[in-house]
């Protein structure tokens, strides 16, 4: 059974940073593509970043370009997501998810397309 919790949410004022981890049971980070999802309150599940097992490169969306970065622990079987200047828009709950690696064609940006998600920790950033 693959288990993936979320820690780090919390209430941050606008220009601040908080660091997501995602801890992942039942399957190995290594062998998964994984990403960070949002969803805001009245709005859709919308893409943050993703990293892929077996490219060695990471993506974001273009309004967390620059501040947040993905990366892996593969000794905790955990992913971080570092988020640095913080906007008031930022605010939302922040959900891990992965998949099974993918060698082909594979949206990283569309939530469909992956299986295990974690129950989703709350950020709030005030201004």
């Amino acid at each position: 059974q693959v288990q993936l919790v979320e820690s780090g949410g919390g209430s941050v004022q606008a220009g601040g940073s908080l660091r997501l981890s995602c801890a992942a049971s039942g399957r190995t980070v290594s062998d998964s593509d994984m990403a960070w999802f949002r969803q805001a309150p009245g709005k859709d599940r919308e893409f943050v970043a993703a990293m892929r097992a077996h490219i060695v490169f990471t993506y974001y969306a273009d309004h967390v370009q620059g501040r947040f970065t993905i990366s892996r622990d593969n000794a905790k079987n955990t992913i971080h997501l570092q988020m640095n200047s913080l906007k008031p828009d930022d605010t939302a709950v922040y959900y891990c998810t992965a998949d099974r690696v993918h060698f082909g064609t594979f949206d990283h940006m569309n939530p469909r397309e992956y299986e295990y998600w974690g129950q989703g920790t709350r950020v709030t950033v005030s201004s």
